[in-house]
């Protein structure tokens, strides 16, 4: 016999899927976009009911865009090729592989060189 009060209060693992292939494409905000015309999905799988921590799958096709970063997100890339551009100078080029952690208070630009995936997961800290 399962413990109803156990039962009631378990948290529920989620998988994340890596697909995309039921999900909307939507082009980069023209306001921010430096040029190409990508075309980006995003398909989030789990957020935190506080709404401060979110996680799924991303995938964008080549350009180059402004970013701001209001949020700590950890990366990895299923496949391509990006370059993150601070506007300290920073240059860091990124391939499928490789994890990275773009933190809060990030300015500059994100250029997909090859169409890329990545998983994410997000911390939006608080007030």
């Amino acid at each position: 016999m399962i413990d109803a009060t156990l039962e009631d209060h378990m948290p529920v693992i989620v998988a994340v899927s890596h697909a995309l292939d039921d999900v909307p494409r939507e082009p980069v905000a023209a306001d921010r976009l430096l040029s190409g015309h990508p075309s980006q999905a995003a398909a989030n799988a789990y957020s935190a009911p506080d709404q401060r921590f979110h996680c799924g799958v991303w995938e964008g096709e080549a350009g180059q865009w402004r970013v701001r970063y209001t949020e700590h997100e950890f990366c990895h890339l299923l496949r391509g090729r990006v370059r993150l551009r601070g506007d300290d100078g920073s240059d860091v080029l990124l391939e499928a592989g490789q994890s990275f952690v773009v933190p809060a208070g990030f300015t500059g630009t994100w250029e997909v060189l090859e169409t890329a995936r990545k998983l994410y997961a997000i911390y939006e800290p608080g007030d």
